[in-house]
């Protein structure tokens, strides 16, 4: 018996899905060339080094260093650590990052953030030597940055751009529009995709939540770019159809993690960095990029 097309119920049309952007296999490329240049310096008696400081018990803190030890083993750096109770002053903290700095066989330094709030960040930030900045937050660095001078990159904006150059998606010329004018990601972002360079010389705009119609400027990016730290704020509505999506800020509520971008803009998307494993693994590996151009130079 046959059924008429009035009675018959309307089969689904599938919701379109963005092609994903997952970071794990971008980190895995960067870590191996990191892997033989760390065994090219030990060919000739130089162990690459990354030393850290964990001041207090928090336990997730101290669960990054565990993975960045772990890490740096498996590609051959030594890792030296200081871990200081919650109850250290400035000053001890400042003794230690002296430590490090004088010692010529440490080659790249991090501090693990947070610290206890009775201590300052920045300050201690500032006691780093810059060439041995893993981080590319010292403000000589961000001038650096700013001025097209090498040096160490702030992690996370570098993982973005390897990330968009390993998956093929075309930057130069684009509109990227950055949500978020953080010191740590939207202005470092910001400046590198902008640099004159086959993966940036794009049309950059940095745009805020101070900004009340902020999504005008979302909906027109080419490649939309999340860096507020506030879950779930880009919706499909704010996103251009097949636009590229990269969830850069997070939050964490406990151990889960809470992106800027919602699930549901792959919807809309024509591409998107996943929940999880998107930025995340880039940024590590930046991390060991700089660990092991720090050594580099010290022996060039």
């Amino acid at each position: 018996m046959s059924i008429s097309s009035s009675s018959a119920a309307a089969a689904p049309t599938p919701a379109p899905s963005a092609r994903l952007l997952p970071g794990a296999p971008v980190a895995d490329q960067i870590l191996a060339d990191v892997e033989s240049r760390a065994a090219a310096l030990r060919a000739r008696g130089i162990t690459p080094s990354l030393a850290t400081i964990l001041v207090g018990d928090d336990d997730a803190s101290a669960g990054y260093i565990r993975i960045k030890q772990r890490q740096a083993a498996s590609l051959g750096f030594a890792s030296p650590h200081r871990h200081l109770p919650a109850t250290a002053t400035q000053d001890d903290l400042h003794a230690v990052i002296d430590e490090f700095n004088e010692d010529r066989d440490v080659h790249a330094l991090l501090i693990q953030y947070p610290i206890p709030q009775h201590l300052d960040y920045d300050a201690a930030l500032m006691r780093v030597d810059p060439d041995k900045d893993v981080d590319g937050m010292h403000p000589l660095n961000l001038g650096r940055l700013a001025a097209g001078i090498p040096g160490p990159l702030p992690c996370t904006p570098a993982g973005i751009e390897a990330l968009l150059a390993h998956h093929g998606i075309p930057v130069s010329g684009r509109e990227v529009v950055i949500l978020g004018r953080g010191a740590t990601l939207g202005r470092p972002l910001a400046m590198l995709l902008a640099q004159k360079r086959p993966t940036a010389n794009a049309a950059v705009t940095v745009v805020h939540t101070g900004v009340p119609d902020w999504s005008r400027y979302t909906r027109r990016a080419d490649i939309l770019i999340a860096a507020v730290g506030v879950p779930g704020i880009i919706q499909p509505e704010h996103v251009k159809p097949g636009a590229v999506v990269v969830g850069g800020g997070v939050r964490y509520e406990g151990r889960r993690l809470l992106p800027d971008v919602d699930e549901s803009c792959a919807a809309v998307a024509g591409a998107i960095t996943p929940r999880v494993g998107g930025v995340g693994p880039t940024t590590v590996a930046m991390l060991f990029r700089n660990a092991i151009e720090a050594a580099e130079r010290r022996f060039t």
